[in-house]
């Protein structure tokens, strides 16, 4: 169980650590390309996001899945047989995936442009998804062999290859933009092509630490194979059928967020330019689905990096038919979810004008759609982890139905909603189709479970209630040092957003502490933290 932990401990590190990175890397290349380019690389992202998904299928878990399964029954034949056929097949996905986007380009750019008077043209869009489109040859036949390694419980290899794929990217992407429009001087849409084109170069790399981990662990892999006994006639076709299975459910969770982003990039612009806003529209888009999501997603990284570590031992428990210890830690995953999202999008949405104003530049309208946004964030850690759940109780098939229903909600109401309420009504139309899909995923649970909890109940009205107290002290504290320092220069907005977060969180967690509530979630690691601090003896 140890090796366990340390191993999930190592995927964990990295995957936050590379996230944390795609993070970070946004702000300068804002600042390189300006707020009215940098929607240019989202264009040319979501689109490839869908067909990688599509590619690589679930590849990293469904594989890991798979050899782990047939290792432990002493078949390691059957996860060597899955990997050389596998390879193959991901080459031919990467190969077609490739083409098709590369194709498909200037068709999903002339979707995209609805207005001649939007910033781009269809060929400028066209291009950087043409550009972009050079990965697909890389990263499923990389997918692939991360999960060969995970099914062996080698989780450095994954971990490490992330963070030298990211890095790669992030030097390419920023150096080349820097060299082309500071250096040479170029047009910042020759600087985004190239920073499109560092996702190849990221895969790359990758590939090459994968190679060396293979080279170091390939005498075990052969002795073990060695050792090989038959666990039953496996064809290629059960081995295949037997991995969709498990692949499907990830797709599709993966997906989410790509999918109702893909509805916005063919809806968004058509239904303002029908009510006179086409000069905008590309700078909104931008900001909704790019600048703002990238800001969102933050307190849902924390809340999910808390509660699913929850899961596993929630699909124990309910494989071993304890159900009631199964509800026990129901209630605490959606609790830790909620304690630590609540807040976080509530002074996020507070304090919008001056996280928007540091991270990016002072925009009325940028701050608007990130405080109109912020809430949706505890919609998709509620996605995140009713899905998990979904999946530990075995009821996978239900993620698929309940997502393609959220997606259709969104479809049928995003153009009428951008028609009343512009980009706020875009973001409705995000909130209304996550809720439907979290609410299907929800029932099954509760149907399944019989579950029923008067505590969760409880908690959430005092999580509420604590950040409406929270609330009301950053409000106050804000207008106060609004009267003495203004929000003009960044250095600026650094002391206000210093003063205010500070504050926030000490409130909400002193209040939470006297109460006895974040014991009750945090437990032994709320202790180790105040014993660190020396708050607690």
């Amino acid at each position: 169980m140890s090796s366990l932990m340390k191993g999930t401990a190592i995927l964990t590190i990295g995957l936050f650590l590379s996230k944390a990175l795609g993070l970070i890397y946004i702000f300068p290349f804002y600042a390189l390309v300006g707020e009215e380019n940098v929607v240019l690389y989202q264009y040319a992202y979501i689109p490839y996001n869908i067909l990688l998904s599509i590619a690589i299928s679930g590849a990293p878990i469904a594989v890991s899945k798979f050899v782990s399964k047939y290792n432990a029954l002493g078949d390691y034949d059957a996860g060597r047989r899955l990997v050389r056929s596998g390879l193959l097949v991901m080459i031919i996905t990467g190969i077609g995936s490739f083409i098709a986007l590369y194709l498909l380009a200037t068709p999903i750019a002339s979707i995209v442009i609805d207005d001649e008077e939007q910033i781009f043209t269809v060929a400028q869009i066209a291009e950087v998804i043409r550009w972009v489109s050079f990965a697909l040859l890389f990263v499923p036949f990389m997918s692939l062999t991360r999960g060969f390694f995970q099914g062996y419980g080698h989780y450095m290899p994954t971990s490490v290859s992330q963070l030298i794929e990211q890095i790669v990217r992030i030097i390419v992407l920023l150096g080349g933009a820097f060299v082309v429009v500071v250096l040479m001087e170029k047009d910042a849409i020759l600087a985004i092509n190239f920073a499109v084109f560092a996702a190849t170069l990221g895969a790359i790399g990758g590939l090459v630490v994968l190679y060396f981990y293979w080279r170091k662990y390939q005498p075990e892999f052969d002795a073990l194979r060695a050792t090989s006994v038959s666990s039953g006639e496996l064809s290629y076709g059960k081995i295949y059928k037997e991995v969709i299975t498990y692949s499907i459910p990830i797709v599709f969770v993966g997906l989410a967020i790509s999918l109702f982003q893909l509805v916005d990039m063919f809806t968004f612009n058509k239904a303002m330019s029908s009510i006179g806003l086409a000069a905008v529209t590309d700078t909104y888009f931008g900001m909704f689905t790019f600048l703002t999501h990238k800001i969102v997603v933050i307190p849902v990284m924390l809340a999910t990096g808390f509660s699913m570590a929850l899961v596993p031992a929630i699909t124990k428990l309910y494989t071993q038919r304890k159900f009631g210890e199964v509800r026990e830690a129901m209630d605490k995953t959606f609790s830790i979810l909620l304690f630590i999202t609540v807040p976080a999008v509530v002074g996020i949405s507070l304090l919008a004008d001056d996280i928007y104003h540091l991270l990016y530049s002072q925009s009325e309208m940028g701050a608007q759609v990130l405080a109109n946004y912020a809430p949706v964030a505890i919609l998709f850690a509620l996605f995140s982890v009713t899905a998990a759940l979904l999946q530990g109780i075995d009821y996978q098939k239900w993620i698929v139905s309940s997502l393609i229903i959220g997606v259709l909600t969104k479809l049928a109401l995003n153009t009428y909603l951008i028609e009343q309420f512009e980009v706020n009504g875009a973001i409705l139309a995000t909130a209304i189709g996550y809720a439907v899909t979290i609410v299907i995923n929800f029932v099954i649970i509760v149907r399944v479970l019989k579950y029923r909890s008067p505590q969760l109940i409880k908690r959430i009205a005092t999580i509420v209630l604590l950040t409406i107290t929270m609330a009301l002290n950053v409000y106050v504290v804000e207008r106060l040092m609004g009267l003495w320092l203004p929000h003009d220069t960044k250095l600026q907005a650094v002391v206000h957003l210093t003063v205010t977060v500070g504050f926030g969180l000490f409130v909400y967690g002193f209040l939470s502490y006297k109460i006895g509530l974040a014991q009750q979630l945090l437990g032994n690691r709320l202790d180790g933290l105040l014993r660190k601090l020396r708050l607690k003896k």
